[in-house]
This record gives C-alpha cells, structure tokens and sequence, in this order.
C-alpha cells in the first residue's frame, strides 16, 4: 500500500502528520506493507498511485499558497474522488475543494469547484470548541476539536451530524462534507488518533472488503476514546 501525505510542510498544524503513522501503522499492524510519501508544492504526484492520500491543517496564508499549487491536481482529484479512492482532508484543507474561499478582508480566490459549498472567513477571531460527531458510517460517535475562522454554507453532501460542538457554519447541525470515499472535515486532534473506531473504518476501505485488519493493538486507544466521550458527554449535559 502507498499513502500519499501531500504538503506535509504546509499543512501540518495540530500534530495532523499522525494520521498518516496511524494509517501507516494499523495497516503495518494487519500484515500489510505500507509506505508513506511525504510531498510538497516542489513535487509533482501520480495521485493514483496512492491507497491513501492525506491533507492536513494549515494557516491561512499557506492554505492560499497550497490552493494554488493544488489547481494542478484538480483532474487527478476529481477522477480519484469519483472513483472512490480514500481521501481525508481535515481542518481547512477541505475548503479549497469547494467554489471560493473569501477572506475577512473580502477577497476572494476561486476554490478547485468539486464541491458546490463556499467558505467565508469572516473575521479574524477563532472559533474554537470540543465536538461530538454522529455519522452513518459507524456507530459510535466521533470525538475531537476544531480550531477555525471560516463558515462554510451551501454543503449538499455533509460528512457528519453535530451533537456537540460547532458545525460547518453558525446554527448548522452538520459539519465536513463526504462523497464516496472521500472525506472533509474541520476536526483536528488528530482525528484518527482520537477515534480508533474511525480509524478502523478507513482502514478497511484502504485495505479492502477482503483483508482482515488486526486491531487487538487499539485496546488503549479505544480506552481513551471511552474517557473523552463519557467527560464531553457529562460536559454537555451540564450546558443544557
């Protein structure tokens, strides 16, 4: 298996570079072979040669420095998201896949346009705050924190449900965006680290309906995944 971690310079904050070494790991962990490709704005990549692509977090001003090197990707992606190769894109990564990304001082850059959503930063005061997600994909819910300056509107195709927490946009009860196999969302942390059970869920996809993960190694993560959602829960409770 090849994963691709795409401007791990640029988009790195949050200790985002530990998703890969999750996804690196758990696969390594099931008996599959598994390395990481750690490129930049300087490289030029073959997306599907990749099982796994990954984008982090970044500033907002290398997330406008990425947008533009990323217009080359365009095709790749698109054809990558339509066929259902694994993509996560987490904290303002995903933004640039969408028409336009409008700054707090109202200038605005024209996004990749796979996705109809827009993003506006609208003030240069972060919006912070722990989450609990609810989604489809899994039964158990999904735990972490997001850090960010932007609202997102016009999402037709959300990735979770807001139980707790902030969503793409003021009042919104959804949050992230998804198609196929490909996977947006604001929540850092990193996420796999902080949810096993998601992380197993990717895994599979990444590996294959046919391959059996070994995941006995998770106990102490699913431990802590436990202890988060029981404190955010009573947390939660306490604000009604």
């Amino acid at each position: 298996m090849k994963i691709l971690h795409l401007y791990h310079d640029l988009m790195n904050l949050y200790g985002d570079y530990a998703n890969v070494l999750a996804m690196q790991r758990i696969l390594v962990n099931s008996g599959i072979e598994a390395d990481i490709d750690r490129l930049s704005v300087s490289d030029n990549a073959v997306l599907t040669d990749y099982d796994f692509i990954y984008i982090g977090s970044g500033t907002e001003r290398n997330q406008k420095l990425v947008l533009e090197d990323l217009r080359k990707y365009k095709d790749q992606l698109k054809d990558c998201i339509d066929s259902g190769k694994v993509i996560l894109m987490t904290g303002n990564s995903f933004e640039m896949l969408g028409k336009s990304i409008t700054d707090s001082s109202g200038k605005k850059y024209n996004g990749l346009g796979l996705f109809v959503f827009e993003t506006t930063e609208q003030n240069k005061t972060r919006i912070t705050s722990d989450v609990i997600f609810k989604t489809e994909l899994s039964d158990k819910k999904l735990v972490g924190f997001i850090n960010k300056c932007s609202s997102i509107t016009k999402t037709d195709t959300p990735l979770f449900a807001v139980k707790m927490g902030i969503g793409n946009s003021e009042n919104d009860k959804s949050e992230g965006v998804r198609k196929n196999n490909f996977f947006g969302t604001h929540m850092t942390g990193p996420i796999l680290i902080k949810n096993p059970y998601f992380l197993e869920y990717i895994a599979s996809l990444v590996a294959g309906a046919d391959k059996k993960l070994n995941t006995d190694y998770l106990e102490y993560e699913k431990a802590g995944y436990e202890v988060t959602l029981s404190e955010l829960k009573k947390r939660m409770e306490n604000e009604k």
